[in-house]
């Protein structure tokens, strides 16, 4: 079974769920029935379990079949960058405007981070932290900037190490602002990912920053992913293109995560 997988303990599923989750993921769709017997299980049990899935929008049901939902998130780094790309664009500046020439910055990888990434280029004497290849390209050739890649597994879909060196590299470091990204943030889950190596990373720099900024769009509102990452007691910030719905809204005012909402070009 996947790492990935192995952590939808945070969905509360249980192991023989979290198996049907990692066949779809492989098969794509199948037969309620052909589930059935890979899983050597009765229909009964099956179709208890897609009901659970279906509610938590993990999997689709259609007609005797189920189907692995498609995930945007899970796309090549480049789709995900077009997605939203005009709202993650001014995320990026308002984020970038948060951070002061001379700072000492985390980001992991993402595309709203890429971005920022971009943002940034006209700081000047930055120390910057990151699992990202295309982020440390982007701000190594800023005036003064210093910067510090992990190493570990690299990805090959947007060039991002992983694994236990690249979280023993990142948690090295003390620096002022951690930049995260998010797949999703759930009223009751806080941030999330769909990835449990992603979620890793954002975890390491917990209590190795002195702040942390989320930079989410408005479609990652009420997302329930597979991985639930940092809690919203953790995050001082959250830039985002449009104001949080309501129990969203709750959630982060409880947590005072102060929420900062720009404005498209």
């Amino acid at each position: 079974m996947s790492k990935e997988l192995d952590a939808l303990t945070d969905l509360r599923l249980n192991a023989r769920q979290a198996r049907i989750l990692d066949v779809l993921r492989r098969d794509q769709v199948l037969a309620v029935t052909q589930l059935a017997e890979a899983l050597d299980v009765s229909g009964e049990t099956i179709r208890r379990d897609l009901r659970l899935l279906s509610a938590k929008g993990l999997v689709e049901k259609s007609h005797g079949n189920v189907r692995w939902r498609d995930r945007s998130e899970d796309q090549p780094l480049q789709r995900r960058m077009l997605a939203n790309m005009a709202a993650k664009q001014v995320i990026a500046a308002a984020i970038a405007d948060e951070i002061s020439d001379g700072e000492s910055i985390f980001l992991d990888t993402g595309s709203t981070n890429n971005y920022v990434a971009q943002a940034l280029r006209g700081r000047r004497n930055l120390t910057v932290v990151t699992n990202s290849a295309p982020i440390a390209q982007h701000l190594s050739t800023g005036e003064g900037n210093r910067v510090y890649l992990a190493g570990g597994e690299l990805r090959a879909d947007d060039s991002a190490a992983f694994g236990p060196a690249a979280i023993a590299f990142l948690q090295q470091f003390m620096v002022k602002t951690a930049i995260i990204s998010a797949s999703g943030l759930d009223p009751k889950l806080g941030v999330m990912d769909n990835h449990l190596c992603e979620a890793e990373v954002s975890r390491s720099v917990i209590g190795h920053c002195e702040r942390v900024i989320v930079g989410a769009d408005h479609s990652k509102f009420g997302r329930r992913c597979l991985v639930a990452a940092v809690d919203f007691a953790d995050v001082d910030l959250l830039v985002t293109d449009q104001a949080p719905v309501e129990d969203l809204a709750a959630e982060l005012d409880a947590h005072d995560v102060e929420v900062l909402v720009t404005e498209t070009r």
